[in-house]
């Protein structure tokens, strides 16, 4: 069986588009995991591990008044992460993760509390600005669990991104917003 990491590359390999990745507690995990994966170098634009939360404005261009009001620990975080990651690198999917790994809390969020984004294409319009998708998590176990599982997360958050990409159903409506053609 193939890993999350050796599926994405494949799908991304096979419709010749790429990948940038924006992490905080995973710190390097997520890029470690796609550049594990044979031929990654194919798809694999770069990453940012931006630990520090002014990075994640600076590098990453995540809203400062967000960061600001609601900490780096937030859904809305982690979609302009992903998107930042998009933009900066050059690529046409973003990943991003965010959260608190623990021992301790952070920005009023337990430990264990994890956003997970992806940012994309829109299959309505592939040249535009993209459709985000984030999904928040609420992890158990020891700070190797959760950035391990947050690693995880992401990875099939993008595979369901990419194989929604081409269920029919967008055809289906594309079709009809151009007259039946």
């Amino acid at each position: 069986m193939n890993s999350p990491a050796a599926d994405a590359v494949r799908l991304l390999t096979v419709r010749g588009e790429t990948l940038a990745v924006a992490e905080s507690l995973t710190g390097g995990l997520v890029a470690a995991e796609i550049t594990a994966v044979p031929g990654a170098s194919k798809v694999f634009r770069g990453s940012v591990t931006a630990y520090a939360t002014e990075l994640k404005h600076l590098l990453l261009g995540v809203d400062a008044g967000l960061l600001a009001a609601r900490g780096a620990v937030d859904a809305q975080v982690a979609a302009q992460m992903a998107a930042g990651a998009r933009r900066a690198l050059g690529a046409d999917w973003g990943v991003a993760t965010t959260g608190v790994a623990g021992p301790d809390p952070q920005d009023g969020q337990p430990v264990g509390t994890v956003f997970v984004a992806v940012d994309g294409p829109s299959a309505a319009d592939p040249g535009s600005a993209g459709g985000g998708k984030v999904e928040a998590l609420r992890l158990n176990g020891d700070r190797a669990e959760i950035r391990r599982e947050s690693v995880r997360s992401v990875l099939a958050l993008l595979l369901r991104e990419l194989a929604g990409e081409h269920t029919g159903n967008e055809r289906a409506q594309d079709t009809e917003q151009n007259g039946g053609f």
